[in-house]
């Protein structure tokens, strides 16, 4: 295919360039596994860098702090609880400590890394999720609400657990007559989309348990397919075409009958993995023994999908890990960074903006989703919906402290004795704005947020503090903008609410 422009489109993103980073950054002797599995093997978050590994009689994979990089012993400490190959691992959205792993053992588990990372093999998950009667391939944690994980097995069987209780809340057995490639959430985690050995794209509502629009042969190839969606509900979905050609395309969810767009690339074997920047509305293409990285922009503008540029280099990938938008240098103007992975190496590649200023370049980073969840798993199930709660990557993100995720990282007794649900105290997101108040309420509660107190100890009748005035009140400033964007949006639910209760009052629903 040819990606040749006739007419020169103006986009901030048009230069931007790929590079690996170099040798001593790398991370070497990773024995990646080498399981017959289209998944990337790979899932990174701000803190640790995870990848599946080979492991005899059973499954593992390697746990290590972000910014490790030289060998890797062989006596490292891997997690190594499962029974069988493991095949795909996720970090949870709202706490980076947290991560799911899905295995050939049928089971899905849920793990807590300590900080720092692991000091001893880890066997014992928090929590293990068993629903599936064949092997768990897939994994997909929702964006916006607290501890709800969605999975699926080679049985065609989707399952949506509580991870907090270990409950299998929603289950959904006949949605796929096949073997399911590939399941992916919208925005506010109000519905998912599929696609299947049948070629077909559905779009799915797993609370109601009801197929809401299906479109046969989405590619016409035979081989394995992906689908991503987007921010502002399209579809992007990768295949083949019937010459055996790798394809992509763009869909309308209110009219399925056409794609928007397709673009045809090469004729080779690996399946694409998308990885999609909701931010910038960027998707980076890794096809699996490939050498390159393609990346395109989407856009309102005809042809939709407009090709930006590839990064090429000599070694084939195995697989590839995403950092998220948390983890990116901001101030390098680095907009992206994988974790690719060679035979026996991973090692990082950063997309990068050329600017020359050394300001914050707001354009480059809207605000984008933060660690506090939106919603908790009981009123999700409960049937409410809420976008990302977002958070300013100015100067860098810090994480603000969570309630919720300190729940969690002490060995957390998931299920509350007294209730049931999640046992997590009162977090800014929900002690912040509660139901009963008025947007009013909420702005007063905003203005008389305590700030934390400043930690100080004694030496030799001294007193010292732990940190430098100017990072502690960065720190402070931090978080009051985290509570302040939690209150803004715990405001704009409550209005939504009211106005929902008005019109019922008045009889209009």
């Amino acid at each position: 295919m040819s990606f040749r422009r006739g007419v020169v489109r103006q986009s901030k993103f048009r230069h931007v360039f790929a590079q690996a980073w170099k040798a001593e950054h790398c991370i070497d002797d990773v024995r990646v596994s080498r399981v017959t599995w289209d998944s990337p093997l790979c899932a990174v978050n701000p803190k640790f860098l995870a990848v599946i590994i080979e492991a005899g009689g059973g499954g593992a994979f390697l746990v290590v702090p972000l910014s490790k990089s030289g060998r890797i012993d062989q006596s490292c400490p891997t997690v190594c609880g499962h029974a069988a190959p493991v095949l795909d691992i996720q970090w949870c959205p709202h706490d980076d400590n947290i991560i799911a792993s899905a295995s050939e053992d049928c089971t899905v588990k849920v793990w807590q890394i300590p900080d720092g990372g692991l000091t001893s093999p880890m066997t014992e998950a928090i929590a293990t999720l068993e629903g599936h009667s064949k092997r768990v391939g897939i994994l997909a944690w929702h964006p916006t609400a607290f501890n709800i994980l969605l999975t699926a097995g080679c049985d065609n069987v989707i399952c949506v657990w509580n991870v907090g209780t270990g409950e299998l809340v929603y289950q959904l057995s006949d949605a796929h007559p096949d073997l399911i490639y590939s399941v992916s959430w919208n925005k506010d985690g109000s519905i998912v989309c599929s696609v299947c050995k049948d070629k077909a794209l559905r779009i799915i509502d797993p609370r109601r348990g009801a197929v809401l629009k299906v479109r046969e042969k989405v590619h016409d190839g035979t081989r394995p397919m992906r689908a991503v969606f987007l921010s502002d509900g399209k579809i992007l979905t990768t295949g083949f075409s019937r010459m055996s050609e790798r394809q992509l395309a763009l869909w309308d969810t209110k009219d399925l009958s056409e794609p928007m767009a397709v673009q045809e690339m090469d004729t080779s074997n690996g399946v694409l993995l998308p990885f999609y920047d909701p931010d910038t509305n960027m998707v980076y293409l890794c096809g699996k023994g490939d050498c390159t990285i393609r990346y395109f922009e989407v856009t309102d503008e005809s042809p939709y999908v407009h090709f930006l540029s590839l990064y090429s280099s000599k070694e084939p990938q195995r697989g590839a890990g995403f950092l998220s938008k948390r983890g990116v240098d901001v101030n390098k103007c680095e907009i992206a960074r994988f974790y690719k992975l060679h035979e026996r190496k991973v090692e990082p590649i950063s997309m990068t903006v050329p600017r020359k200023s050394d300001l914050f370049q707001g354009d480059l980073y809207p605000d984008t989703a933060g660690l506090e969840p939106a919603l908790l798993a009981d009123e999700w199930i409960a049937g409410q919906d809420a976008p990302p709660l977002l958070v300013s990557l100015s100067g860098g993100y810090t994480a603000p402290p969570s309630k919720h995720r300190d729940t969690l990282r002490t060995k957390p007794r998931l299920v509350s004795q007294d209730s049931g649900t999640v046992a997590a105290p009162p977090s800014p997101s929900s002690a912040a704005a509660p139901a009963s108040t008025s947007p009013s309420a909420a702005k007063d509660a905003e203005e008389e947020i305590p700030l934390p107190r400043v930690a100080v100890r004694e030496t030799d009748g001294n007193t010292e503090r732990p940190k430098k005035e100017d990072d502690l009140l960065n720190e402070l400033l931090a978080e009051m903008k985290a509570l302040r964007a939690v209150v803004l949006a715990q405001s704009q639910r409550i209005e939504l609410l009211e106005r929902q209760l008005a019109r019922i009052e008045d009889g209009d629903v």
